[in-house]
């Protein structure tokens, strides 16, 4: 797959792509289930389900502290517990004891994004293993998933993004062309993940990681981790791509897996390997059986979004200080001094038009010009990591392009090894 710069992304999308960094929060009846797993043979009873102290604004605040811009809430995984009080299911918040019946997550949730300014997300799957009509009766399944999502997209304001998660839908038909009517209908400026209609695509793996090259056009997509095969579109769309990956070894909160919490190292490496390479970040925390975000992972985010700030929060210099002469953007500053990370934004407004690119510098001493990194698509952001290197001078030059390249932002930074944690 290669670039192609006559598709653009609608504002909304290219809106998206700037937000960078969510919460992905797995919360529901399998939290008070140690042990459960995807598909668990096991019944749960919303009798269960309990968060005495549920705190969704501790869930946002700590995700904002961290610098977070949007969050995505389980409102339903695949065992078709609701997080909230549905009329359309026997196997809800309605059902529990919690708040005698009349509490809802996902209410709260909401309520708590919008005060903190985090856009609102909402995760449902398609599969249900509560519905045991799901394989008997595809119409009777495809009124009730309709029904379901007509109360999360009418019944809480705008939502900015509904994440269709394909595990377990891998056989099966829906209606789509109803189902996404109506969601369009309801909800006309929200985002869709993956499924049915998509305005952004999962990245293809669990591990937080996005190829090289990772464009923002393609002609396939990866739906499900539980298949290899890829589902062909009708033709090229623009779908950016977002890595979702978990803070532990489990999506949803457990109390034998404390030791898997992420180093500082491994998360700021994520950061790389993702927002670095143009695509969002989801990072999950599963809150825990009171219905908090459980304190080692909130210290942990707290240091991420500290070393995000610490490493990016202060360039040496900004696209400002740079000089443009046709495909080459240059930096000369006063006097030399040491970098070791570039960051380039590409406007994607008008669509992706760089194929390659290199960072070149001018040595201290010698004042030879010398490439120090070559990469391909530049796309919503590249953070380019070197060894530091004192310079005289950087210039970012464009190899390779479909279409006139515009650069939003380059910036240059020496980080050093402090904090690196």
């Amino acid at each position: 797959m290669t670039a192609n710069h006559t598709i653009k992304p609608s504002p909304k999308q290219h809106e998206y792509q700037s937000w960078e960094f969510g919460l992905f929060v797995h919360f529901g009846l399998r939290t008070f289930y140690e042990g459960y797993v995807d598909f668990d043979p096991r019944g749960m009873s919303p009798a269960l389900f309990n968060p005495q102290q549920l705190d969704c604004e501790q869930w946002i605040r700590t995700a904002k502290e961290a610098g977070m811009n949007y969050a995505v809430l389980t409102a339903k995984h695949h065992d078709g517990f609701s997080n909230w009080p549905s009329q359309y299911s026997s196997f809800s918040t309605k059902q529990s004891p919690w708040k005698d019946g009349k509490g809802d997550v996902v209410r709260e949730f909401v309520e708590a994004c919008r005060k903190y300014d985090v856009k609102p997300g909402l995760y449902y799957s398609p599969f249900d293993g509560s519905a045991d009509f799901y394989n008997q009766d595809a119409k009777a399944y495809d009124d009730y998933f309709v029904n379901q999502i007509t109360e999360l997209l009418g019944e809480y304001g705008e939502i900015d993004i509904l994440w269709f998660d394909g595990c377990g839908s891998e056989d099966h038909q829906y209606d789509w062309k109803r189902i996404i009517g109506e969601i369009r209908r309801l909800q006309p400026n929200i985002l869709i993940f993956n499924m049915g209609d998509p305005n952004f695509r999962w990245v293809g793996n669990e591990d937080g990681i996005a190829p090289i090259p990772c464009w923002n056009v393609v002609d396939s997509l990866e739906f499900s981790i539980m298949t290899e095969e890829k589902e062909a579109l009708p033709y090229q769309l623009w779908l950016p791509a977002e890595c979702d990956v978990q803070m532990r070894a489990n999506w949803f909160y457990s109390d034998s897996d404390e030791h898997t919490v992420k180093s500082l190292d491994q998360l700021m490496g994520l950061y790389y390997y993702s927002v670095g390479r143009g695509t969002n970040l989801l990072l999950n925390i599963g809150p825990d059986r009171q219905g908090l975000l459980p304190s080692i992972d909130v210290s942990r985010l707290n240091a991420m979004g500290a070393e995000i700030r610490r490493r990016f929060g202060s360039p040496i210099a900004t696209l400002d200080q740079c000089e443009h002469n046709q495909n080459e953007w240059i930096y000369k500053p006063a006097q030399p001094h040491l970098i070791d990370h570039i960051v380039i934004q590409e406007d994607l407004s008008q669509g992706e038009h760089v194929l390659n690119f290199q960072i070149n510098i001018m040595t201290e001493k010698s004042h030879r010009i010398l490439t120090v990194y070559e990469g391909q698509n530049i796309g919503h952001k590249a953070i380019v990591r070197i060894p530091p290197v004192k310079v005289r001078g950087v210039s970012l030059t464009v190899i390779n392009a479909q279409g006139e390249p515009s650069i939003k932002e380059l910036s240059f930074y020496y980080v050093g090894e402090q904090g690196n944690g």
